[in-house]
């Protein structure tokens, strides 16, 4: 492979020839560990923020079953708080934790713990958005029929918010996947190590910059299936267009 791209550009410079050469043996790599780090982390984030998001708005005042004010503050200012840190300042906090917990705290196994944390509040309030923003008709319509608070937040709730959710992992995702970028200048690994560590440090332009490339094409290839997702389970773009497939049949029956 390295010899051919070296034939196919012409390329004579040893240095660069180096370059492509630890590119390819290392960019499938760098782009697997990115993935499943990403992937595993958004999965924890999801599992602490989803439940989060959901106490936050049906223990809220006007929710479906109000919690003590004094609780509600304090998870909100919890929140807040863990938002409001930037991810490298809270990497290097929680680095002590995330030995406990793995053993390790350089890595891509290291990161896993940084970015749960750091993503689970920011999830959080994405579920949180994304519940305020339906319809309070039918909430109150469940409560009517007598459905329980966790029949309400599973048949009715949750559903009714898919799509919405649905975009909401995808934001986390890409987000989460910078994060990990970001955390190889501090030890982390894939591709964000590669581009910090093997590009920046050893001043190696080829390596950071095709490093940086492959990154916006993964957050281009995610955001696209997030929104062609999101586009395909939200109903009032499908029902639009079944209804103006039906319309054209029906004018080019008549």
């Amino acid at each position: 492979m390295t010899d051919w791209i070296v034939s196919v550009f012409s390329i004579t410079d040893d240095k660069v020839i180096r370059q492509i050469a630890f590119l390819v043996n290392g960019v499938p790599f760098a782009v697997w560990e990115t993935f499943y780090s990403t992937a595993l982390a958004a999965i924890f984030a999801h599992l602490i923020g989803l439940p989060l998001g959901i106490l936050l708005v049906t223990g809220d005042r006007d929710g479906i079953r109000p919690l003590p004010q004094p609780l509600m503050q304090v998870l909100n200012v919890v929140v807040n708080l863990l938002r409001s840190v930037p991810f490298l300042i809270l990497m290097v906090m929680v680095m002590p934790l995330s030995r406990i917990i793995l053993g390790t705290t350089i890595g891509t196994p290291g990161i896993l713990v940084p970015l749960t944390v750091a993503a689970a509040p920011f999830v959080a309030r994405l579920v949180e958005s994304s519940l305020r923003e339906m319809d309070r008709g039918l909430i109150e319509a469940a409560q009517a029929m007598g459905c329980t608070t966790l029949q309400i937040v599973w048949k009715v709730m949750l559903p009714e918010s898919l799509p919405a959710l649905l975009s909401g992992f995808t934001t986390a995702f890409i987000t989460i996947l910078g994060y990990g970028a970001m955390a190889g200048a501090i030890g982390g690994g894939g591709l964000g190590a590669m581009a910090m560590m093997n590009g920046w440090t050893q001043r190696q332009q080829v390596v950071l910059y095709v490093a940086v490339v492959v990154v916006v094409i993964l957050v281009q290839i995610f955001q696209s299936i997030g929104t062609w997702a999101t586009v395909c389970l939200d109903r009032r773009i499908t029902n639009r267009g079944g209804a103006r497939g039906s319309r054209k049949k029906q004018a080019q029956q008549d």
